[in-house]
């Protein structure tokens, strides 16, 4: 472990002093026995000996106070830079004595290091994530600028990659003013060895090099560091982990019970069982009532205990204060899992935290699984299985959700039903006092139906094993994620430039974006991702060919592409000659490519196909082309009403033909996508109570795609290409 003895005995001096600070010129030790290549200075005790040192490296030279409650030296005026004679160094030094209540253990003298470009690299300790390694641009403009990426550690060295590609100063890693560019190898160096510092050293709270000076030939040196020492922190509480087989079976219960079943419309106790018994669920269905008699029109059963047989699922919907009274009864009918509807447990304080995790020790006890409290409910249309309290049934499909908020779940849902987007299972996961959202990540990780994992997400309980499950997961299918509360920033108590640019949600969004996490703003994007993940290949790059109906609509999508990172190369002279073949000859001859409106339904197909075979892209955005039967209707109906020259039947015949052709278009495309294992995206022209995200065309595996506006279609595919980088880079 390189010098892990020496590093040990300075953290434990550090802390064992109170000052929880190491020096300098010792934490650049420790740092370059880490692959950080620091500065040489000499340490002298006052300012006569600082200015004999100067003279002995050669001038110019930097002078430094150093102490160990002295953390930023240059806001604290200890720093003076570019002394060119021992008296200046004599006289800079005096100054700094004379000007600072602080301590001064000794001076630093350094040589000018030259360079045009600073950066600032470090290290803290989130309170969620553990260890965190920043890199971004440095120097005095550190905080101002803000311009600075975070990484979960340990870092792999795609990871180390992906934090160069980030940066907004990414240029100022190129050749730069007549200097070369950055060594980047020697850069990793520096990031990883801060990785292996926090793994190794849990007593090390933050470092701090700024700055991180390149010389005119690329190579980086530390010129100042900071190491903050503290004992480590508690980690978070673990909980155990749920039997996965457990968990999937309650998806497929063959026995449900109803725990508090009303004949009251808008409890409940009448909404959920209503839900389920309204569709074709095949599995037995009981209904517990303390006053027994008729509900919902069935016999209601006063306690669980009157049921013959055993129970796979109890869904209770009784106040908090008793539902711990169920369990032994749960027990005694082997119920393998509690769907926990009742609010009143930890979202209302202490004393409902104290309830819950009486119900918890004591269902853990029962070997009885929770699901809640407070959820609004789990789905499964794949048994036509809904136990929800929202009265929506999307078709069986391949998304699998999860969702913090009750109403966000109901959104989701209903949308999901409007546009046709299939769902492989559903879970409000509530308070999660059991079943927690890493759980569910990991069951979905095996299911073989589900091939996207979609998170509403308002908070994480264990931030470490929601990083490494979702990392996990990412390698296998696409995580699709919407964070609640993403504007709200935690108290950071940092000394360090690298923890005062941390906040808890870009954190959280870093730690995202390192396991691969495809991140979303809006609810919709939730769902409009969740289509073209199910419904397309992936593209294998980020060229997009554009086909229009209308040269605006073109402009603006092809802003939006350049926004959101996609690139649309020109077309080939190939393409060009193929579509000069069907289209006027002023049409754009560009990408996007305009033909102009023509009425010819051939014209489309034949030019998306050309578009498809072309090598020069990886996915087609085609706009305009869907929905122009709703214009079709709109003016046969005109004609209906002021020209009585056409029969009503010949304008009927009219209306079809052209749903007819939308129709056969939407085979075209689907049929080509299959044929090119390309993704193909549409935006449509107008849209009506019919109109759908997906449409389907019977033995293809593939579906067509179809969105109401170019910015939803084109962060839909941005999306896919991400997740197609990040899939790339992790192999």
């Amino acid at each position: 472990m390189k010098t892990e003895i020496n590093v040990q005995h300075l953290i434990e001096a550090s802390i064992a002093s109170g000052a929880n600070v190491i020096s300098e010129d010792q934490a650049k030790s420790i740092l370059h026995g880490y692959g950080v290549p620091v500065v040489g200075e000499i340490r002298a005790a006052d300012p006569q000996e600082a200015a004999r040192v100067a003279r002995q490296i050669g001038f110019p030279v930097v002078l430094k106070a150093v102490g160990t409650q002295i953390l930023h030296k240059t806001e604290a005026g200890l720093v003076a830079v570019g002394l060119k004679s021992e008296a200046e160094v004599t006289a800079a030094a005096q100054r700094m004595m004379d000007s600072t209540p602080l301590p001064i253990d000794a001076f630093l003298v350094q040589p000018k290091i030259h360079g045009q470009r600073e950066f600032v690299a470090g290290l803290f300790r989130d309170p969620l994530f553990g260890p965190v390694v920043m890199f971004g641009l440095g120097g005095i403009f550190t905080e101002a600028l803000n311009d600075a990426v975070f990484k979960v550690a340990p870092l792999t060295p795609a990871d180390i990659e992906a934090m160069f590609a980030e940066i907004r100063s990414q240029k100022m890693l190129g050749a730069f003013r007549g200097e070369a560019a950055v060594d980047k190898a020697a850069l990793g160096c520096i990031l990883q060895g801060l990785s292996e510092l926090a793994m190794q050293f849990p007593q090390i709270r933050e470092i701090d090099i700024n700055p991180l000076i390149v010389q005119p030939d690329g190579r980086p040196v530390a010129v100042d560091a900071l190491i903050v020492t503290g004992k480590p922190q508690p980690a978070p509480i673990k909980r155990d982990e749920v039997n996965r087989a457990t968990l999937r079976s309650c998806y497929y219960p063959e026995s449900v019970v109803f725990i508090g079943a009303s004949s009251t419309i808008s409890k409940w106790g009448h909404m959920i069982p209503t839900n389920l018994l309204n569709r074709d669920f095949k599995g037995r269905v009981y209904l517990v009532n303390p006053k027994g008699g008729q509900v919902i029109g069935r016999e209601a059963y006063r306690s669980v205990s009157d049921i013959d047989g055993d129970i796979d699922l109890a869904v209770v919907m009784i106040p908090a204060a008793k539902v711990k009274a169920q369990i032994p009864l749960l027990r005694q009918k082997k119920v393998k899992a509690m769907l926990l509807i009742s609010s009143g447990f930890r979202e209302t304080g202490e004393e409902g935290r104290k309830l819950e995790d009486e119900v918890v020790a004591a269902a853990r006890e029962a070997g009885i699984l929770i699901f809640g409290p407070n959820t609004m409910g789990i789905c499964n249309p794949h048994i036509d299985f809904f136990c929800c309290g929202v009265h929506v049934y999307p078709r069986l499909g391949s998304t699998s959700l999860v969702s913090q908020s009750g109403n966000m779940g109901t959104q989701l849902l209903a949308f999901a039903e409007q546009q046709d987007i299939g769902i492989r299972a559903f879970s409000g996961s509530g308070n999660e006092a059991m079943v927690t959202l890493e759980d569910y990540m990991e069951a979905f990780e095996v299911d073989e139906l589900t091939r996207t994992v979609v998170l509403y997400i308002e908070s994480v309980k264990d931030g470490r094993r929601f990083f490494e499950s979702a990392r996990r997961v990412s390698k296998q299918k696409p995580v699709v994620v919407l964070k609640g509360g993403r504007t709200s920033e935690g108290g950071q108590a940092a000394s360090s430039h690298t923890g005062a640019l941390a906040s808890d949600f870009r954190i959280f969004e870093a730690a995202c974006r390192q396991a691969g996490i495809i991140q979303v703003k809006q609810p919709i994007e939730m769902l409009d991702l969740s289509a073209v993940f199910s419904s397309l290949p992936l593209p294998k790059g980020n060229r997009v060919a554009i086909m229009t109906l209308g040269g605006g609509w073109g402009v603006v999508t092809t802003d939006l592409c350049v926004e959101n990172g996609l690139v649309l190369p020109p077309l080939s002279k190939d393409i060009v000659q193929r579509l000069d073949q069907m289209l006027p000859d002023y049409w754009s001859r560009g990408n996007p490519a305009d033909i102009v409106g023509e009425h010819d339904p051939n014209i489309p197909r034949t030019a998306m196909e050309a578009l498809m075979q072309w090598d020069g892209c990886d996915a087609v955005l085609h706009l305009g082309i869907h929905g122009r039967r709703i214009l079709a209707a709109k003016m046969l109906k005109s004609i209906a009403r002021t020209d009585p020259t056409y029969k009503h039947e010949d304008l009927d015949q009219l209306k079809a033909m052209s749903v007819q052709i939308e129709m056969e278009y939407i085979r075209h495309v689907i049929q080509l996508t299959e044929k090119y294992q390309k993704p193909v995206l549409g935006v449509s022209l107008l849209t009506d109570e019919a109109s759908k995200t997906l449409y389907r065309v019977e033995g293809c595996k593939y579906k067509g795609v179809f969105f109401p506006s170019p910015e939803r279609a084109v962060k839909a595919l941005a999306g896919m290409c991400r997740y197609r980088q990040w899939v790339a880079a992790h192999r």
